[in-house]
């Protein structure tokens, strides 16, 4: 099998209304040694469109739903390129996107390049600039709705959007990419971290813009999800004297996520995802054993990486989180001044 440059690896599911405009904007802006790889996860109408798609895309997959970490797995597996780029299907790059990202990876420091997601409808904002990651964690769309002329300077974040990022091939492979146990939700967050873990860094990229059709919402499957994976990425990837300086904290805020849970009608959905973890005991210590294995960073470091407090910019706080806010800032301020002495 001949070696490209670079695979963009595109998810497609369901309606899927942008994905012919995705297509054509990545096409547009793949070199010659490109291809485009789109992972048909259960396209509506697949037979009759496809055939209106470029030229440079190939389609594996036969419509079996294996969500979006399972689908890009897929996507990486089919591939041939040296870098891997995965774009959301809603997201319509810009031109010069793909060689920003890869350029950013000629580092061999960096092992994740991620763009500039933009709010389609309001394009000079940001929906995602890489996102913050809360010690507990608890993720979100970095600087959402802030202008996006704050955010054109390259730095590293905790965790890469997985709505448009880029990793070399040998880093995708290192790290085994996304976990698909996580199916859905937070898969970027844990590949992040891992790839922190292992000594790499996570980099943003503001050249690498992408105008996102953002909606923000949630479902029953969308909480249990993403409340069952944090909390598998908290237990398994956090390091040791990490997980041992949060744990208090996890516990008493998982009594305060259920307290919402109920006030907002997603009770059952919080106990289902207490319920796998505990029917899945084995399954996590085999996957903690497999990630601590491979950690070459300090706990400084990933320290370093975590913030204090819980600020999602796109959703109201309940009442008295400021309090909580600032009791989980005194806490963190001290579980990081002792990560740091002992590490020292």
């Amino acid at each position: 099998m001949s070696t490209r440059m670079r695979s963009v690896i595109v998810l497609g599911y369901g309606a899927e209304p942008l994905l012919e405009e995705a297509l054509t904007a990545i096409a547009a802006d793949c070199g010659p040694d490109d291809e485009v790889v789109l992972v048909d996860n259960g396209i509506e109408g697949r037979s009759a469109r496809q055939d209106g798609w470029p030229a440079v895309v190939r389609v594996v997959g036969h419509g079996e739903n294996t969500g979006f970490a399972g689908g890009c797995v897929r996507g990486a597996d089919a591939a041939t390129g040296e870098v891997l780029v995965f774009v959301n299907s809603d997201a319509i790059l810009r031109p010069g996107a793909l060689d920003a990202l890869t350029q950013a990876l000629a580092d061999p420091s960096v092992g994740i390049a991620c763009g500039c997601l933009r709010l389609a409808d309001q394009p000079d904002l940001v929906n995602s600039v890489g996102n913050p990651l809360h010690f507990s964690g608890i993720s979100w769309a970095g600087a959402c709705g802030e202008p996006a002329s704050e955010h054109d300077t390259p730095g590293d974040v905790a965790v890469a959007t997985g709505g448009l990022l880029a990793m070399r091939r040998e880093a995708w492979d290192a790290l085994g990419g996304f976990d698909e146990l996580f199916f859905a939700y937070n898969e970027d967050t844990d590949l992040s971290l891992r790839t922190w873990l292992r000594g790499w860094r996570v980099r943003f990229v503001p050249q690498a813009v992408a105008d996102h059709h953002y909606e923000f919402g949630r479902s029953p499957l969308k909480m249990y999800l993403v409340e069952r994976n944090r909390l598998i990425t908290v237990l398994t990837t956090y390091p040791d004297r990490l997980l041992r300086s949060v744990l208090p904290a996890v516990l008493a805020m998982e009594l305060l996520l259920l307290v919402q849970a109920v006030l907002q009608g997603w009770s059952k959905q919080k106990l289902r995802s207490w319920w796998w973890l505990a029917r899945h005991t084995r399954l996590l210590r085999a996957r903690r054993r497999r990630v601590q294995a491979d950690i070459t960073a300090s706990d400084e470091d990933i320290a370093r990486l975590l913030v204090s407090k819980v600020e999602p910019p796109m959703m109201a706080l309940p009442p008295g989180m400021g309090l909580v806010n600032r009791g989980l800032d005194a806490y963190w301020r001290r579980a990081r001044r002792t990560l740091v002495t002992r590490g020292g």
